[in-house]
């Protein structure tokens, strides 16, 4: 039960982190100065959204990596 509490730890903070990796590299692209003054709230949802959707898939194969990493010892 120990293993299950950790991953379920190690999969939040990895979820946090990738989003804001996404986010900050996602800003660093400075895609808002092509976006007109008008849209530009909604040009920060569409790039909060992203930031997650990217963050969550590259978070969800590092904790898939992780775990089969660890079940590798099951083939011995």
């Amino acid at each position: 039960m120990q293993y299950i509490g950790i991953m379920a730890l190690l999969t939040i903070i990895s979820h946090f982190v990738f989003i804001a990796l996404a986010f900050v590299g996602l800003q660093s692209l400075r895609l808002d100065r092509y976006i007109e003054p008008a849209r530009q709230n909604s040009f920060r949802l569409v790039l909060v959204m992203v930031a997650v959707a990217l963050g969550f898939a590259c978070s969800s194969f590092f904790t898939s990596f992780v775990d089969n990493v660890v079940h590798l010892s099951y083939l011995i």
